[in-house]
């Protein structure tokens, strides 16, 4: 199946004054700085200085994950079929910095995609499947893809499934717990044990090149983690890192122990770094990064004060409440300037209403393979409106991460289908 994309463009230059680029009747016109014309659907990216977003492709559906080959060529994931198709190869033909062909193949929708080793591997809500490549990393034999996991636990709740894979021939699949609390239904009294953990709430590692996986063909890496979408492999450090949702309002079932006010600020969105046997806590224990406590759960006898238990994991970074991290990618390219190498970018896809943030990726500094420094927002703006002050519906929701071969950001939007490219000129 092939498609011409809608041709529309916009850049934005994020300095101390800004400069639109927008595709008009007579090609792409520059507007002196502080200037502005609303096209829709565009809208106006926040950057740091000398950096400037394009928007390379527009329409494309209810993006997820991406990858960015090493020809150009960008594969998407849909979380639900465009024309029957859940991945899509995006291709610029004649140079214009476009993707105005598009190619879809697989029947399925999902989250995860990423290439390996000859492979392109992408994620159902429910399995894994791979197709091989040419040495153009071009899909061969769309329609008959290799079956290498299934069987997973998918509901209809925090079902997608991200995937990662290190470098012996290991994948790991991340799946989320429908249960936000692992509570017994129609209480507020937590599962003691969670039986729940056995099949979701955690990562789940398999091989990279065994068809046919289950549960039993896996083990479970890592444990205490509700719901991670964003994954990705750090080589530097051999370790696997994980963004998570956290689990959702305390003040439903607690009022005496949680305000609204606190249920909006609690728990945090944390990353994590994962080795084999780790325990981030979920459904016992949850992060407070008000108090930089690992606190007991409300479920499980916790009243905002009791801390958990010391031997689950402490988080590496920890967010605001509710942002809903769908994407990390650690960036090893050359483009950006040297703060950014080896840093981690974060996608999230919802916003702190106690904040007035959201919708926004981020930036997480490394030093020595650790996080060093304050975490920052790194690009802005795709609501489309100030959050304080909303004027109207949502327009845009960073999801998905991924870098290019000259070293330029990539990023999904699952709302008005856009693909952004960001790239450093200075």
């Amino acid at each position: 199946m092939k498609k011409k994309f809608v041709r529309f463009v916009y850049a934005i230059a994020a300095s101390a004054a800004i400069t639109f680029i927008w595709a008009g009747a007579n090609g792409p016109q520059s507007l002196p700085p502080g200037k502005i014309i609303v096209v829709p659907p565009a809208v106006a990216l926040a950057l740091p200085t000398h950096f400037t977003a394009t928007i390379v492709a527009t329409n494309a559906g209810a993006l997820r994950h991406l990858w960015v080959n090493k020809k150009g060529d960008i594969y998407v994931k849909l979380s639900k079929l465009k024309d029957g198709k859940g991945i899509y190869r995006l291709r610029d033909t004649n140079g214009d910095g476009l993707m105005d062909d598009q190619v879809g193949f697989g029947d399925y929708p999902g989250t995860g995609i990423i290439i390996k080793n000859g492979y392109l591997y992408s994620s159902s809500n429910s399995g894994v499947f791979r197709y091989r490549l040419n040495d153009k990393e071009e899909v061969l034999h769309a329609d008959q893809p290799e079956k290498i996991v299934y069987g997973l636990v998918a509901t209809g709740r925090d079902e997608s499934k991200s995937i990662a894979v290190d470098n012996k021939s290991n994948l790991y699949v991340s799946v989320g717990s429908y249960n936000d609390a692992c509570r017994i239904a129609n209480s507020g009294k937590g599962m003691s044990p969670c039986t729940l953990l056995d099949s979701v709430g955690g990562i789940w590692q398999f091989k990279i090149n065994k068809p046919n996986q289950t549960y039993g063909d896996g083990i479970r890496y890592a444990t205490g983690i509700k719901n991670a979408v964003g994954m990705d492999w750090n080589s530097l450090t051999n370790s696997l890192f994980v963004t998570t949702h956290g689990r959702g309002a305390f003040h439903d079932y607690y009022p005496q122990y949680y305000t609204p006010a606190q249920s909006a600020e609690l728990p945090a969105e944390t990353i994590y770094e994962l080795h084999k046997g780790s325990d981030a806590g979920w459904p016992y224990v949850y992060y407070d990064q008000l108090q930089n406590k690992k606190m007991l759960a409300p479920e499980y006898g916790g009243d905002g004060k009791k801390t958990g238990s010391k031997n689950v994991l402490d988080p590496a970074v920890a967010f605001p409440a509710h942002l809903a991290p769908n994407d990390l990618l650690f960036y090893k390219g050359s483009m950006f300037p040297e703060k950014y190498r080896h840093g981690a970018f974060i996608a999230f896809h919802s916003q702190s209403t106690t904040l007035h943030k959201g919708y926004f990726v981020a930036f997480v500094p490394f030093k020595n393979n650790k996080p060093s420094g304050k975490w920052e927002i790194f690009a802005d703006g795709f609501a489309g409106f100030d959050l304080s002050h909303p004027t109207g519906p949502v327009q845009h929701r960073p999801c998905g991460l991924a870098q290019g071969p000259d070293g330029a950001l990539y990023v999904t939007d699952d709302l008005g289908g856009n693909v952004y490219k960001i790239v450093y000129n200075g």
